[in-house]
């Protein structure tokens, strides 16, 4: 069978972090949860996204397809009803469309009147659904070790330094390629894991669980707790708790991240810090874009969200429960807005509007950087987000 994983109304919910991205591409645990489901179901797997998003994340349609609601994270179990699908099935949770068979003809016809009308059967598996941002730091502990028991499952681990402080070696998992000294790892609240050319500098400290994906470099004596996942190609120093770094992004100096998920592209300016706790410990609202107004998250602890390729300047505060768009440029003293739209230029003093051709310079720079081009299928991302987010800066 041909598997596709589709994009469900969830994916306004999860914006920003979905502007440039289908969900199946958000990394929570060590995998993103494409990866996820190609390792249980041992193949390859496409999209079904936005349509300014195909160029980049194209749909696959083949003579048997099953698409699968990328926003519901993988388990064995419902791997294995998904499997047993016949043509002209499909498999519900209550109103939640979880999985669907069509031929080639039906999948390259109306797609979604054909999700409504297939035979349903409600699924036993218990399900965990990525809805909202947070939730994918709320999870990244339970996704974390669920990784980490598939990659030490049918991976060798690398050898560890002697001179590093270990607690509860069996617990960490470290690849060929890794380099760690001095440093001390505590895996006894939660795994740790340590990617391929990933970099541990001496005096840091971190607590599982946690995950270095490839390439990617934690500073010297940085404090990291977890459960925390820090993405390939990616420098972080300071204080970390419980956060997600999709990758390609930097927080390299001191400063606080707490509660909080970081996009692509991003950087976080010296002694940048994020309050992740009201001063009247009260539930933190946060904004969606959906319903384009702040709604309760529900958690007492809720930090930063930042989309792709946004930054901020040094000493930058951020208010609990704050949402920074796409490609936003933030410095400045004070307090920014807790709601700050993609393409922002400016702080707590007022914004103008980021100019399109200059994010496309400082994009262009920094992708650069890791070797990778900023190429035309990049520029239409931003381009499509930069003019759907112009409501939001009129009301500057």
């Amino acid at each position: 069978m041909n598997y596709i994983l589709f994009d469900d109304h969830s994916w306004k919910d999860l914006l920003p972090l979905t502007y440039t991205r289908p969900i199946a591409e958000l990394r929570i645990g060590i995998f993103k949860i494409k990866e996820k489901w190609e390792k249980y179901l041992e193949a390859n797997i496409s999209y079904k996204t936005q349509p300014y998003l195909e160029k980049k994340y194209p749909l696959i349609i083949k003579e048997d397809n099953v698409f699968i609601n990328a926003s519901i994270i993988p388990n064995k179990e419902l791997v294995n009803e998904i499997a047993n699908l016949d043509k002209g099935q499909k498999l519900i949770s209550k109103d939640e469309l979880i999985a669907l068979r069509l031929t080639k003809n039906e999948a390259e016809s109306n797609t979604e009147k054909l999700m409504s009308s297939k035979t349903a059967i409600n699924t036993k598996s218990s399900l965990l659904k990525i809805k909202y941002p947070w939730d994918i730091f709320k999870h990244n502990g339970s996704e974390l070790e669920n990784d980490f028991n598939i990659i030490t499952k049918t991976s060798e681990p690398g050898k560890i330094n002697t001179s590093n402080n270990i607690i509860n070696k069996n617990n960490i998992f470290v690849e060929k390629g890794a380099s760690l000294e001095y440093v001390t790892l505590n895996a006894k609240n939660g795994p740790i894991y340590i990617g391929k050319e990933a970099e541990i500098m001496e005096g840091a400290i971190i607590r599982g669980p946690f995950a270095l994906c490839d390439h990617s470099v934690v500073k010297i004596s940085a404090k990291i707790y977890g459960p925390t996942t820090i993405g390939p190609h990616s420098k972080v120093g300071g204080e970390i708790n419980n956060s997600v770094i999709q990758g390609y992004s930097n927080k390299a100096h001191d400063g606080f991240l707490g509660n909080s998920v970081i996009g692509e592209w991003c950087n976080l300016g010296a002694d940048t810090n994020n309050s992740n706790l009201k001063n009247n410990y009260a539930e933190v609202k946060i904004w969606n874009y959906l319903k384009e107004k702040f709604i309760n998250t529900g958690l007492q602890f809720c930090g930063l969200i930042m989309g792709d390729h946004s930054k901020c300047g040094i000493n930058t505060m951020f208010n609990t429960g704050t949402v920074v768009g796409v490609n936003a440029n933030i410095y400045g003293s004070g307090f920014p807005r807790n709601f700050i739209p993609s393409f922002s230029l400016g702080g707590a003093s007022g914004y103008t509007n980021y100019a399109l051709n200059k994010a496309f310079e400082v994009a262009e720079k920094v992708m650069a950087r890791r070797r990778i081009d900023f190429d035309d299928v990049e520029k239409n991302i931003l381009k499509y987000i930069y003019e759907d987010t112009a409501k939001y800066r009129k009301r500057f």
